[in-house]
This record gives structure tokens, C-alpha cells and sequence, in this order.
């Protein structure tokens, strides 16, 4: 199960995607995202679908790879889709059990808010499966060396989010290791209740948390070894510049989210226009 998740993880290859400049990957999954929040109906949200499925052909990405970075979390969308099934208010029952109570606009809103989870997820995966931990460091310090001028530490940042998605899989394969190991020692993880079940996780996490700090000790030792003092004065090998690809990346998706707009706001658009 913990080898499923994939967030962190980056799939070599050569494709239009994995070609874009990573300011662009991450201006355009951020363009993405708040046209995920704007869509509203049917039509915006096959627009969403139509384009993701776009951007994994384009990048040639296994669907296996990339149903297995939803897999992790089925149980928070299915949590998602009943919470809203049963406690969205609407006037078209459904279903009707004692205090039970299914409505048509709840399970509409349950189904959206599952889609907009795993369209999330899979535009967030995407960016980590087709943008080196390296080139993602570059791609987020220099969109957020603008914000140098009021005292914003842009290398910094950047290095700490990419070291943490970069240590996403090797924690989460730490963890299966010590699992099976207690596993084979005799430990049951799934008997009991919650707070058994729960106490039970000791002999994982105090293991878990030594091998963490002795990993980020070692990281730090070499960092130190290579005399890395930060971004001041770091030259770099290859230089990010904005090609034709960026520009038809920044199109394709301006196009997605003003269509995305009209379809939603398009009549009181007109209105007051008119």
C-alpha cells in the first residue's frame, strides 16, 4: 500500500511535457488548479478530463503509473463521496432511510468533489513524474526570486520543497521495510481496536523517525562536504530559457480556462455587457 504512492517520483522520458520549461509545468498546473475550483457542471468538468487525458498521452506516461498515484487514497474519495451524499440538502430524494437521506444535488456534489480530488492529484503527479527534483528546484526559485526584494528566501524554499518530494518514496519505502521486518517478527498491525491498532505503530514510527534524522544528518554532512552555501553566487550547468513549446503550453491551457469561464459566467457576462 505504501509503495502505491507515487507523489515525489520522476519518470524519465522525452516527451513534449517532459521538454517544457518547469516554470511553465508549474504556472500551468497552478492555471490548471483554479480551473478545477471554477468548474461547476458537466461541461467544465469533461473540459478538465479532456485536457488531463491530453497532457498523459502527450507525455506518454503508463496509465498504470498513473491510476497507482490515485490509488492511495480511494478511501478519502469514497469518505468525500458519502459525506456529500448524505449531507447535501436538495429537494430530489434519492433514497430514504430512517435518518438517512440521498438526495440528488448531494450525490452531484459528492461526485464533483471526488473528480476534483483525483484531478488534483493526477495534474500534482504529473508535474513530479515528468520534472526532475533538480530542474523542479530551478523552476521554484526563480518564480519566486521576484519576491527576493521583500526578504522571501527563494533558494531556500525551493531546495526544502524538493528535498521533501524527493524523500517522499525513499520514507515511504523505509516504512514498508521496517513493516515487513516487525512483520516477520511476529507484530499484527491490524488486529484490535484503534487505539491498539494505533499503539502497534510504535515499533514503526520510533525506527521510522531515527532513520529520518540519521537520513537528513548525512544529506546535511554532504551538502557541507560540497562547501553548498546556499543561492548566493550559484552558477548553474543549464539555464532555463522559454521556448516555442512554452508558448503553445501557456495557449493551450489560457484557452482552457477562459472556456471554462464563459461556460460558467458567460450569461451574466453578456448581461452586463448588454
Amino acid at each position: 500500500m505504501l509503495t502505491d504512492i507515487t507523489l515525489g517520483q520522476y519518470y524519465p522520458g522525452n516527451s513534449f511535457v517532459h521538454r517544457l520549461d518547469p516554470r511553465t509545468k508549474i504556472i500551468v498546473a497552478f492555471l490548471f488548479i483554479i480551473g478545477t475550483f471554477i468548474a461547476t457542471d458537466a461541461i467544465t468538468y469533461g473540459m478538465l478530463i479532456g485536457f488531463v487525458a491530453l497532457i498523459i498521452g502527450i507525455s506518454r506516461l503508463p496509465m498504470s503509473l498513473v491510476v497507482k498515484s490515485i490509488k492511495p487514497l480511494w478511501i478519502i474519495l469514497i469518505l468525500t463521496l458519502l459525506i456529500h451524499m448524505f449531507t447535501g440538502q436538495g429537494e430530489n430524494v434519492i433514497f430514504s432511510w430512517r435518518f438517512l437521506k440521498v438526495t440528488q444535488e448531494g450525490l452531484e456534489l459528492g461526485v464533483k468533489m471526488s473528480l476534483r480530488l483525483i484531478l488534483l492529484l493526477v495534474v500534482s503527479s504529473i508535474l513530479t513524474f515528468t520534472t526532475s527534483p533538480i530542474v523542479l528546484t530551478d523552476g521554484i526559485e526563480a518564480l519566486l526570486r521576484p519576491f527576493r526584494s521583500i526578504g522571501v528566501p527563494a533558494h531556500e524554499l525551493a531546495m526544502m520543497m524538493t528535498i521533501a518530494l524527493r524523500f517522499i518514496p525513499t520514507l515511504l519505502g523505509e516504512t514498508d521495510r521496517i513493516m515487513k521486518a516487525q512483520t516477520a517478527r511476529g507484530a499484527d498491525f491490524n488486529e484490535g481496536n484503534i487505539i491498539k491498532r494505533a499503539k502497534n505503530l510504535l515499533p514503526i514510527l520510533i525506527p521510522l523517525f531515527i532513520s529520518a534524522f540519521r537520513r537528513a544528518d548525512e544529506l546535511a554532512v554532504a551538502m557541507e562536504a560540497r562547501c553548498y552555501r546556499g543561492g548566493e553566487g550559484r552558477t548553474r550547468m543549464h539555464q532555463l530559457v522559454y521556448k516555442k513549446i512554452d508558448t503553445v503550453a501557456f495557449i493551450s491551457t489560457g484557452i482552457l480556462l477562459i472556456a471554462i469561464i464563459v461556460v460558467r459566467w458567460g450569461n451574466d457576462l453578456c448581461g452586463l455587457l448588454n
